[in-house]
């Protein structure tokens, strides 16, 4: 199976401050992918820069085979990949659907076919979707930001903490939904705290600390590490 993203020697630093230290991942197609870690330890910086949100200060990534390094984060929405960011940042004084529509502001128009098809992953936006998104609850706006991402039609969906302030039932309801879009052919790479429930669905995950890669393997093979389950499964 072949890296949909590939990155090689990334590093990312904010003025002095080095986020990111020369890492080097492999997300294959049809696969979810995992990072782990505590905070500040360089994943979001990393989703961040695969956007196009920041400049790498060093390094090369790659989609489908082509340079995307530094690229606009605009022309990288077109050229497949979606980010779906820590803290929703869905527009608060638009309605659902108006937030949909501009999730496919790369597109010349919105079918209705494509608010259908976000509307069969996450039906209680279809119940409101003339009401302002600032409004919903906070597991609303999380499926909301996870639908306007879906509006691309993303080849990669990148998350930032899905699980972030949400009730636990609700959690469980945001990872069946990530599996359902792999299931349907999405390729995830999944940043999230939530250690134990992100390794029961990735098929491979990195630990990320200070920056640095320090383990990676299956999900399984991570969440059956010792050194993972001290630091990050309370076992």
């Amino acid at each position: 199976m072949r890296n949909i993203l590939e990155i090689r020697d990334l590093q990312v630093h904010y003025g002095g401050i080095e986020a990111v230290r020369g890492i080097s991942l492999d997300v294959p197609e049809g696969e979810i992918v995992t990072l782990i870690g505590a905070n500040g330890a360089g994943k979001s910086s990393t989703l961040r820069a695969i956007a196009g949100l920041v400049k790498p200060s060093a390094g090369k990534i790659s989609f489908l085979d082509e340079d995307i390094t530094g690229m606009d984060s605009s022309l990288i929405v077109s050229k497949g990949i979606t980010l779906v960011p820590e803290g929703r940042r869905i527009f608060q004084q638009m309605t659902v659907q108006e937030n949909l529509e501009m999730g496919a502001y790369i597109k010349k128009d919105v079918s209705q076919k494509d608010l259908e098809t976000v509307f069969t992953y996450f039906p209680r936006l279809k119940e409101r979707r003339k009401q302002i998104a600032g409004t919903l609850s906070g597991g609303e706006q999380q499926m909301l930001a996870m639908s306007r991402a879906l509006m691309s039609h993303p080849k990669l969906m990148m998350l930032d903490e899905p699980s972030m302030g949400l009730a636990p039932i609700l959690v469980d309801q945001i990872f069946d939904i990530i599996k359902e879009l792999h299931k349907a052919g999405t390729t995830i790479l999944l940043v999230e705290q939530n250690a134990r429930k992100a390794l029961q669905i990735a098929d491979r995950a990195y630990v990320l600390e200070t920056g640095s890669i320090t383990l990676s393997g299956t999900g399984a093979e991570l969440a059956s590490s010792d050194a993972v389950k001290k630091a990050y499964l309370g076992g």
